[in-house]
């Protein structure tokens, strides 16, 4: 689309390279060409725009074959204006001075005349085509005679269009007659799948059983050698009782010597610790008689001067009892104190002397009084 901008009531019209512009005024062509820039007013002014570039123009169309089977085709044609003149006076390719839109749809006018060329082109040649060779080499046929029959077309000269080449993507029939027609297919492709699954299963089979013998004699050959280990543990095992008896006997040899080695050894030392014993006996047996001996000799000496002193205490004592007892009856005789009386004092006091210790004694008046009235002759007269 044209760019057009305003300035005080002048418009300015900027066209693009793929777009041919004719511009008359007052009936007069002024401007023709593609990519054109020009001030123009839009009172006196007629403007056509036409492109000029490669246009596609997409298509999709149902046709019927020779077998009255539904099919569809999906083409593509493309096609440029080769002559903007004669296609601006066919065609009404206008446009708005104000806004640079086309007043009508051009392109739309074109698209349709193509489709529908094309389409019978199509139609005629797959009505005498079967369905089988149409979905085989339709499509190369189709595009040919749609090429052919778009380059024939005088309308499409006359237009000013040029069809630049034709493409044709698909010839689908119907869904479920595709879904038929690939049956078959199917069918012998599951069958070579099932042959692939049946083979691969007999090789699968076969390696199986290759390594169910192969784990068979895996199992032969580990059982020999289990045999073979089993063989070889019980000669380890007696080789080991043999060494460990002989080792055993060593042992109890080696034993047995140092017994008789340390009994030997506790008999000498026993008859030295007797012997040492015997004389430390001896030796002591000695010296305790010679200690008790010196310690008798020491108790009778100590005995003999104890007793002598004793005696010599006794002596003492006796004479100065007997020096004290003919003093006391001296001074009594001389007191004038009668012998019996004299006897009596004395009885009392050796009585006096033998009795038991006495803490207290308690005297009364009278007692007192009488005993004093004994031992005092001279108040008794």
């Amino acid at each position: 689309m044209a760019d057009i901008t305003r300035r005080l009531g002048w418009r300015h019209l900027r066209g693009a390279p793929t777009a041919h512009i004719r511009h008359h005024r007052s009936g007069t062509l002024v401007h023709d060409g593609p990519g054109l820039s020009f001030w123009f007013r839009p009172l006196s002014a007629a403007l056509s725009e036409v492109p000029v570039d490669d246009r596609e123009l997409a298509m999709t169309f149902h046709a019927r074959t020779s077998d009255f089977q539904d099919v569809a085709v999906q083409a593509t044609v493309t096609y440029r204006i080769a002559d903007p003149g004669v296609a601006a006076a066919r065609l009404d390719f206008s446009i708005d001075p104000d806004t640079g839109a086309w007043r009508g749809t051009p392109l739309e006018q074109l698209g349709t005349l193509l489709t529908e060329t094309a389409q019978q082109h199509a139609l005629d040649v797959l009505a005498r085509t079967p369905l089988s060779a149409a979905l085989v080499d339709g499509v190369a046929a189709v595009r040919e005679r749609v090429a052919a029959g778009l380059g024939a077309e005088p309308r499409l000269p006359a237009t000013g269009i040029e069809v630049v080449a034709v493409r044709v993507m698909a010839l689908r029939p119907e869904p479920e007659v595709e879904r038929a027609l690939r049956t078959p297919a199917r069918e012998q492709i599951q069958q070579e799948a099932d042959r692939a699954t049946y083979e691969r299963r007999a090789v699968a089979v076969e390696r199986e059983r290759t390594i169910a013998e192969n784990e068979l004699a895996s199992r032969i050959e580990l059982a020999r050698r289990e045999e073979q280990l089993v063989e070889q543990r019980g000669t380890n095992a007696r080789r080991e009782a043999e060494e460990q008896a002989a080792a055993d006997a060593v042992r109890a040899q080696a034993e047995a010597a140092r017994s008789v080695t340390l009994a030997e050894a506790e008999a000498a030392r026993s008859v030295k610790l007797a012997e040492a014993e015997a004389a430390r006996s001896v030796t002591l047996a000695e010296a305790e008689a010679a200690r008790t001996t010196k310690l008798a000799e020491a108790e009778a000496t100590r005995a003999e001067r104890v007793a002598r002193a004793e005696a010599e205490g006794a002596r003492e004592i006796g004479e100065a009892r007997a020096q004290a007892q003919a003093a006391w009856l001296r001074v009594h005789a001389e007191a004038g104190i009668d012998g019996t009386t004299t006897l009596q004092a004395l009885t009392a006091t050796r009585l006096a002397e033998n009795l038991p210790r006495i803490d207290s004694v308690t005297v009364s008046p009278d007692v007192l009084t009488g005993l004093l009235a004994r031992l005092s002759p001279g108040t008794a007269e």
